[in-house]
């Protein structure tokens, strides 16, 4: 019989993401599902082999890296969904900076069980400390400013929900989830549209049909482009993509407070502060999914 935890016993977080939490739960239900059954098959034989079905124990998680632990909620809710007698002792929350030799947190309970989670809740929680770290870095470098990071769709494949978490978990904000919650008209959306005005006026007439309620973003690639997406109402924010300094400071100023903007582009750890001195309110980064290194830890019998 499936057997799934509350998403709200363990974390209270909003992901800002245009989906709702029951969404974003069978999502993380989905993950945890699909690993297990890649993993496990039809049974963990290397420890049924030779650890008997009524042994416990009891293991740690312990890092062997430094940065923001990320992906202790989603590791108990592995446990939970494997065994739900396994009890789990925090010692370290998410979000938290951790070091060398930390200990996050202790598993108890049947020792075929923990063996059986190990591998998922290390998987996952590798990666998504890796994306917190990286998040949290890029928010450093932003003090002061009133930009904030978001991330993309430059996912992992199967796991978007937990990589977007571990960007919440570091400090930035969720861009949409997927192509269903969010209207986003790029560079071929427009010319396949055969211009902007176009692509933006079929959008309206595609929203009004089908009675959906989606916020509309579009990509400029120069400031003319601006100056047309201006002529537009009801446009939440304009994507300032691969402009320099110059041309992103002048697009803020022609755009004022009739929306939101946001700079993208290739903007990496030596260039993201000087785009949010040019006033932009949000600066998107595939990078905080698509290029970390796993955080290294491991989970040890104690």
């Amino acid at each position: 019989m499936f057997y799934f935890v509350n998403i709200k016993k363990y974390f209270c977080l909003k992901l800002n993401l245009m989906i709702s939490q029951e969404q974003f739960q069978k999502e993380l239900e989905i993950i945890i599902t699909n690993a297990i059954r890649e993993d496990v098959g039809d049974g963990d034989h290397s420890s049924l082999a030779c650890i008997p079905k009524t042994a416990t124990g009891k293991a740690k998680l312990l890092v062997k890296d430094e940065g923001v632990i990320a992906g202790v909620a989603f590791a108990k809710m592995i446990f939970e969904y494997v065994d739900k007698n396994l009890e789990v002792e925090t010692l370290i929350n998410d979000g938290e900076q951790v070091k060398y030799g930390d200990i996050v947190f202790y598993v108890t309970g049947s020792s075929q069980s923990i063996l059986k989670a190990e591998r998922l809740v290390l998987n996952s929680m590798q990666r998504m400390s890796a994306i917190a770290t990286k998040t949290r870095s890029f928010m450093d470098l932003l003090k002061g400013t009133k930009t904030k990071v978001l991330d993309t769709r430059k996912t992992t494949p199967g796991v978007r929900a937990i990589e977007k978490w571990a960007v919440k978990i570091g400090g930035g904000e969720n861009h949409r989830f997927a192509l269903y919650d969010l209207i986003m008209l790029k560079d071929n959306h427009i010319d396949f549209a055969g211009g902007i005005t176009k692509a933006i006026n079929k959008t309206k007439g595609y929203l009004k049909e089908t009675n959906k309620n989606l916020k509309i973003i579009v990509e400029a690639r120069s400031l003319t482009e601006i100056e047309e997406i201006l002529q537009s109402d009801g446009i939440y924010r304009i994507l300032i993509d691969n402009f320099n300094y110059d041309d992103t400071r002048k697009a803020v100023e022609l755009i004022g407070t009739k929306c939101l903007t946001e700079s993208s582009g290739g903007i990496n750890e030596n260039t993201i502060r000087k785009y949010a001195d040019c006033g932009v309110d949000f600066i998107s980064s595939g990078a905080l999914t698509h290029s970390v290194y796993n955080m290294d830890l491991s989970l040890k019998a104690v």
